[in-house]
Order: structure tokens, then C-alpha cells, then sequence
């Protein structure tokens, strides 16, 4: 393999498609050396047929507002890669969604997806839909009609979908009542249900309890076993940054930032527990704005930007893809940041990653440390194949241990002479041999 000749293949057969672009070049950068010690990928063609998705669903939606307007958007489902089982990855709601970006997370998903030790393929969706400033009723009628044509393409053995940006309980609760309504079963098809209809305890908690307990992996290797004393930078204030704040806090860290589209703030006080009680009613209740929090509790905002260049030892990138730039890694690491662990999906550019690895930070990619709710989510998968749910105490001891596995992992392919262990490379070399080898055991399909 010639990681440049594959490149340029893809962007030319999918033009205008940065990210997805973007996405593959870093994991075949990380796996080029594993690749061409296994000729039998080679002849197999291996590497095209696992960065090309398996199929795209496109389809337009039309639904009507509360004026009775009748909108539209545009609606997609990749469903990348069902080598070591059903495919499974979110649904995204939001203005920016274009298939560049879901082709991406689909194309990540699938690896990490592998590396959660459960047998879940690789799968992502959406909408160019927002749900900002709609009404319930809205947001029902669109998801029942996005529903109208997705529900025939999934099944709790063919593609199982999840929330991601924009799409939370109440979304997936839409979703999935029209999708039972439609497919005449209650099967559990999506994951981040409701408690009273199949949902998995922890759930919501998932993918920030399992980017800790990947960063606490990390840092024992370095013999720091709590987060006392540590000052901790945190993007976005959603599901995935809240519940990082929370454990973060119950294990001793210092949070300082938190930030949504418009801005950041810095509390150099930290973000206690009642100052996070705030921020979960302020974005889950009030849907308000992280400037609020500013206002209430006389600290620094500032609009339009992100928060790496204030000082911390940790950041924790929860936000979006590509919110850290060369100049916000540099800054990190002259601040005096040891770790970086990622709650998003690739929100740091290869420039940014480039400074981390330089530097000898600590450094963990999203598909490593973020897979904890899609972990949860493949849980969820077995509670409702099982017909029965487990107790919290027993979600999180499995999700514990998926997380050490996950790290084990990174650990075993990226550990390098000087013994730097390089999470980048060992999670991308971890997650394609798995599904490498699946895709050779069951011929050319």
C-alpha cells in the first residue's frame, strides 16, 4: 500500500469530501508499516474495500412546522462496515451535517467499534436538520417523518442507530416509537432509549465516564493514580462534556472550562458540583446558552473562540471535529499540559495531533477514548436481546472494563522503542486487524 496513491484514488472517485478525506489519511498513516507486513491484505485489496462504505442511503424529508409550512432537508445513513457485526453508530441533527462528515464518522466508528470488544460493525447518520429553536411538536413530526423511510434499512441484526449531536433522549424516543410503529416490533433497534422502554442504565453517562476511566489508564502508567491536583480544560457542554466533568470532579479533578457554539468560560475556581448542577439544567432544561453561566457566576466568557489556550494539565476535547488547531496544541503543551484525551470525534487536525506526538503528551484518540457509549450502547443491544436490564453497578464494572481493554490495546501496537506509548497508532493498527482479518475470513463480498 501506497498511503498517497489510495489518497489520491478517493478524492478522486469523492470529490469535496475534506473530512472523510481527512479521517482516512490518519488511520492509514498509523497502519501503512502493519499493512505491508500482510501481503495477504494486499491481494485481498483489503484497504479499498474497508475505506469505501458498504452503502449510502440518501433521501430528502419533508415535514411541517407549527405555522404549517411544509420544510425540507436532506437525510443519509452510511452504513460503513458490518464485518464483525451489525452496523451501529449515531444519528446527527444539525445544520452542518453533510456526507463528508458522516462518511467520516461512519469510517471511525467501524474501528471503534472493534476495539469495544463487542460484535458491532460501523454505521453513521443524519440531518442537515437542527433542532435549535424548534418546538417538541416539530422536532416529533420530524423525526416521525425521517423515520418514514430509514425504518426499512434497520433491524436489531442489521443497523442499529444511537444519538449523537443534536439528537438525545427525546429525538431517539421519537425515532424509535415511529420505527415500532412502522416495523411492527419492539426490538430494541435503537440504543440511548428511555429507562421505561428498554434503555441501559449509565447510558447517557457513557461516553464521558469512559473518556476518565481511558485518561485514568493512562495516567497510572505514570504512576498518577487520582485527579487531585490536576486543572482540567473540558469543550462543549452537552451529554459527553458533563458527565467528564462529573467524573472528573468525583475523582478530584479541577474543571475550569466549559464552552458551547458561541463561547467558552473559564472559572478559575473550578466548576463545582452545584455549579454543574446549573450548566446540566441551563443546556437540559432551560436549552439556554454557556454565557448564562458567566453572568451568573461573575467569571471570564469569551465569545466566538475555544478554550485551549487557558492553563491546564489535562484537556478534554468534547465538542466537535477539528476544535483544536496547531496553535491551541502548542499552547497546551507550553501551558504544561500532560495529558489530552479525546470525548469527541477527531476534534484535533493532524497538525494539532503532530504537536502532541512531538511533545511525548499523552494523547488519545476519540475512537479509544470516547468508544464508552457505543460500549454502553452494545450493552444496551444485549439487556434488550436478553429481555432484562442489569444494575448500574453492573453496566459501569463491564464499561471499566472495556475502557482497560481498549487502552491494553493501544498499548500492545503503539508502544514504541523508547517506550512512548503512541495511542494514535495503537488504536488504528487494534481496530483494523480486527476487522481486517473479518473481512478476509469471509471472502470477497
Amino acid at each position: 500500500m501506497q498511503v498517497e496513491q489510495v489518497l489520491n484514488d478517493l478524492k478522486q472517485r469523492f470529490p469535496n469530501e475534506p473530512e472523510y478525506h481527512q479521517a482516512v489519511e490518519e488511520v492509514l498513516l498509523s497502519i501503512e508499516d502493519v499493512y505491508n507486513a500482510h501481503p495477504e491484505f494486499e491481494a485481498h485489496n483489503i484497504i479499498e474495500r474497508i475505506c469505501i462504505p458498504d452503502r449510502i442511503f440518501t433521501f430528502r424529508v419533508s415535514w411541517v412546522d407549527d405555522k404549517g409550512k411544509v420544510r425540507t432537508n436532506m437525510a443519509y445513513r452510511v452504513q460503513h462496515n458490518n464485518a464483525i457485526g451489525p452496523y451501529k453508530g449515531g444519528m446527527r441533527f444539525h445544520a452542518s451535517v453533510t456526507l463528508s462528515i458522516l462518511k467520516f464518522l461512519a469510517f471511525e466508528q467501524t474501528f471503534k467499534n472493534a476495539l469495544t470488544t463487542l460484535p458491532m460493525g460501523g454505521a453513521k447518520g443524519g440531518s442537515d436538520f437542527s433542532t435549535e429553536g424548534k418546538s417538541d411538536g416539530e422536532i416529533m413530526r420530524f423525526c416521525q417523518a425521517f423515520m418514514t423511510e430509514l425504518w426499512r434499512h434497520i433491524g436489531p441484526e442489521t443497523d442499529v442507530p444511537a444519538g449523537d449531536i443534536g439528537v438525545g433522549a427525546r429525538e431517539v424516543a421519537y425515532m424509535y416509537g415511529m420505527y415500532k410503529k412502522l416495523a411492527r416490533e419492539n426490538t430494541g433497534t435503537f440504543t440511548g432509549k428511555g429507562l421505561e422502554f428498554g434503555g441501559s442504565l449509565i447510558r447517557p453517562e457513557a461516553t464521558g465516564y469512559g473518556n476518565i476511566y481511558f485518561l485514568m489508564n493512562m495516567l497510572k502508567r505514570k504512576g498518577i493514580t487520582d485527579l487531585s491536583g490536576q486543572t482540567i480544560a473540558i469543550s462543549g457542554s452537552g451529554n459527553v462534556a458533563t458527565y467528564t466533568a462529573q467524573k472528573a470532579l468525583e475523582l478530584g479533578g479541577k474543571v475550569v472550562t466549559m464552552s458551547d457554539s458561541n463561547g467558552y468560560i473559564y472559572d478559575p475556581d473550578g466548576i463545582n458540583k452545584q455549579k454543574l448542577d446549573y450548566i446540566f439544567e441551563l443546556k437540559n432544561i432551560r436549552r439556554g446558552r454557556i454565557k448564562e453561566y458567566a453572568e451568573t457566576y461573575g467569571c471570564k466568557y469569551v465569545a466566538d473562540d475555544t478554550p485551549w489556550k487557558e492553563p491546564c494539565t489535562i484537556a478534554l476535547p468534547s465538542a466537535t471535529q477539528n476544535e483544536i488547531n496547531e496553535e491551541d496544541a502548542e499552547a497546551l503543551v507550553q501551558n504544561g499540559c500532560i495529558a489530552v484525551s479525546e470525548g469527541a470525534n477527531m476534534p484535533s487536525t493532524p497538525e494539532a495531533i503532530e504537536v502532541f506526538l512531538k511533545n511525548k503528551i499523552m494523547y488519545a484518540p476519540g475512537k479509544a477514548a470516547n468508544a464508552g457509549g457505543v460500549s454502553v450502547s452494545g450493552l444496551e443491544m444485549s439487556q434488550n436481546s436478553m429481555k432484562l436490564s442489569w444494575p448500574k453497578e453492573e453496566v459501569d464494572q463491564r464499561l471499566q472494563h472495556i475502557m482497560a481493554s481498549i487502552h491494553d490495546a493501544c498499548v500492545k501496537y503503539g508502544t514504541e522503542p523508547d517506550g512512548y506509548v503512541n495511542y494514535q497508532k495503537g488504536a488504528n493498527i487494534a481496530g483494523f486487524m480486527k476487522v481486517a482479518r473479518a473481512m478476509m475470513a469471509q471472502g470477497i463480498l
